[in-house]
């Protein structure tokens, strides 16, 4: 973490001097990353620690970082882990001088493991082909916003969040930047395939009708089947007095269309299960402290009582 302060504070400095924050989110790490925060905090007023209350997840950790943000025109959003080069700030933001709201890192190379770089692939190519908005390929959330951007990212109040959708729903004009990643500098990444999968899934339901369409189409090629399968029961019937054996034919007939049924109750039931949690209320995330100016405060209530 100092080597990402350090890299950062450079990468800030050499575009607009000390007019500056940076904003740290401590998600609830159990290792000793709160008070590599309170040291930096310490030596730089700068620096604005956040520490949530327990692991909200990335896209929520995310999320607290551009609430957290003060008056600034302008928000560089980079993961700690320094696989995405802090050093690309200046250009971000010579391409912001240029009228974009919003340039975003495009991943010309990854150097993930191959099962990691096959499923990146795989999904932004599907969701892409599927997703009722334009969401580039090969994007995540490496970007550099706008503040109008922030305002309005703040103000959606979804709890299954997708952001590089979410900013891409948003509008506004924007651009890509391509960059080749690197590997991580230090640790292991915390983000399990379980997870991987859940912001896939969040990426293919709030973006995309495809779900519903897919059992609408599902359902029509079994009714298809139906048809067919009946056709030629009736023309044995009545042409050569031949009759399919029953039991086989019945147990097809049983399975397909239980297992049609089953991931239609599935489908739908994730949309209401979103619906529910979504119509509870709780705040996105949760603060237990914050270091702001150099100080500890308590939680802070504009932070806390952000809803969904």
């Amino acid at each position: 973490m100092p080597l990402l302060h350090q890299r950062v504070s450079a990468a800030v400095r050499a575009v607009v001097g000390d007019d500056h924050e940076i904003v740290l989110i401590n998600d609830g790490s159990r290792d000793d990353s709160w008070a590599i925060m309170q040291r930096l905090s310490a030596a730089d007023p700068r620096v604005v620690a956040i520490n949530l209350s327990r692991n909200h997840g990335h896209q929520l950790a995310l999320t607290a970082g551009l609430a957290a943000a003060r008056g600034t025109e302008t928000l560089f959003i980079i993961d700690g882990d320094l696989q995405d080069p802090p050093e690309l700030l200046p250009d971000f933001y010579q391409k912001m001088q240029e009228g974009y709201d919003v340039v975003y890192a495009v991943r010309r190379k990854r150097k993930e493991n191959i099962i990691k770089r096959t499923g990146y692939f795989l999904f932004y190519r599907l969701l892409k082909s599927i997703s009722y908005v334009d969401i580039p390929l090969d994007s995540g959330d490496f970007a550099m916003i706008s503040r109008r951007v922030a305002d309005v990212l703040n103000q959606m109040p979804e709890e299954s969040r997708f952001l590089r959708g979410m900013r891409s729903w948003i509008g506004f004009k924007q651009t890509g930047y391509e960059y080749e990643r690197s590997e991580r500098v230090a640790g292991e990444s915390k983000y399990t395939f379980k997870q991987l999968f859940r912001l896939a899934y969040n990426g293919i339901f709030n973006f995309s009708e495809f779900p519903i369409s897919f059992m609408t189409r599902a359902g029509g090629l079994s009714i298809g089947i139906a048809l067919v399968y009946f056709i030629v029961v009736l023309s044995k019937k009545l042409f050569y007095s031949d009759v399919i054996e029953g039991f086989t034919a019945l147990l097809f007939v049983i399975i397909l269309f239980s297992g049609v049924q089953l991931m239609a109750l599935g489908i739908i039931g994730e949309y209401v299960l979103r619906i529910f949690f979504q119509s509870k209320g709780r705040p996105l995330f949760i603060v237990k402290e914050t270091i702001v100016d150099g100080k500890l405060n308590e939680p802070n209530t504009k932070l806390t009582d952000e809803k969904r």
